[in-house]
């Protein structure tokens, strides 16, 4: 007789569908493992990110440095695995702030509905009438050029993004039962939106955050390679590719291996979040 199938929790649901997706869990696997690199950095680089042997510069490939030096002497495998901590560090953390803060407008949006989704809706079209980019510079360029400053500036352009998301998840559940059946009990509407409305349509944002976050990494490294991001001495993927342009002719390696980096972490993050896409479909359940 055949066992029955132990009922599995929504998490284990999805994890089981995601592992069917070879490219989702390679991409996972990926992604693990920068953050690992940029957790353990001081440990595997050789050397700190800001030393410099002058009487070495724009070394080639050596037992001493396995990918050469830059224009100052410094190990360039020590400065891409410094650099993941700030690329990494720029992506994450813009994002939560961005999610955090569209995710509350767009419940709110989504929950009241009427003048209050049209006012806020509006002003998310004015918002997102400003290409994305171009609103990051000059955020970036009024606060100051920092790390910090960049971070801010790329949470703030994919604000609206979100809040659009959020508002399109909320409007499919708000008038669900359990959502009657809280207001039939004179739950505040605080309580419903955080406690009812937010969990329950919170899946597919967090197929927008994963894809998100390559975004940000790419945004990141465009504001630090015109100067608007991480300042040196501090290392940074495409702090790096800037400081190397003036040698991309005569040493292409320099430019390159950042921008190995930001493609990979970039395109790990948009093919995990396919994967998570097509886990979190109810419609593909199988």
């Amino acid at each position: 007789m055949e066992k029955p199938r132990k009922k599995q929790s929504q998490l284990g649901e999805v994890w089981r569908r995601l592992k069917k997706n070879k490219v989702a869990v390679a991409s996972l696997v990926v992604i693990v493992l920068l953050i690992l690199v940029a957790i353990f950095a001081p440990i595997l680089a050789p050397y700190s990110y800001e030393v410099q042997d002058l009487n070495r510069p724009l070394e080639g490939s050596s037992r001493e440095h396995l990918l050469g030096t830059d224009r100052l002497g410094r190990d360039v495998l020590s400065r891409l695995l410094y650099g993941s901590r700030q690329s990494l560090q720029m992506g994450f953390t813009a994002v939560l702030l961005s999610a955090a803060i569209g995710v509350i407008i767009g419940a709110i949006a989504g929950y009241w509905g009427g003048w209050v989704d049209n006012l806020l809706m509006r002003l998310l079209d004015i918002y997102q009438g400003i290409p994305m980019f171009l609103l990051t510079v000059t955020l970036a360029a009024v606060l100051g050029p920092s790390l910090r400053n960049a971070i801010i500036a790329i949470g703030i352009s994919m604000i609206p993004g979100n809040a659009r998301f959020m508002r399109a998840c909320i409007l499919s559940v708000r008038d669900m039962e359990y959502i009657e059946a809280a207001r039939s009990i004179n739950a505040s509407h605080s309580r419903i939106i955080f406690r009812h409305i937010i969990p329950n349509a919170i899946a597919p944002m967090i197929v927008s955050v994963t894809m998100g976050l390559g975004s940000a990494v790419l945004a990141g490294a465009g504001l630090s390679f015109i100067g608007l991001g991480a300042q040196a001495p501090i290392a940074e993927w495409g702090a790096m590719i800037s400081d190397a342009r003036s040698y991309l002719r005569a040493y292409p390696l320099l430019s390159l291996y950042p921008g190995i980096c930001i493609m990979i972490a970039v395109l790990a993050f948009n093919l995990l979040g396919d994967g998570l896409r097509d886990a979190l479909d109810p419609k593909l359940k199988t």
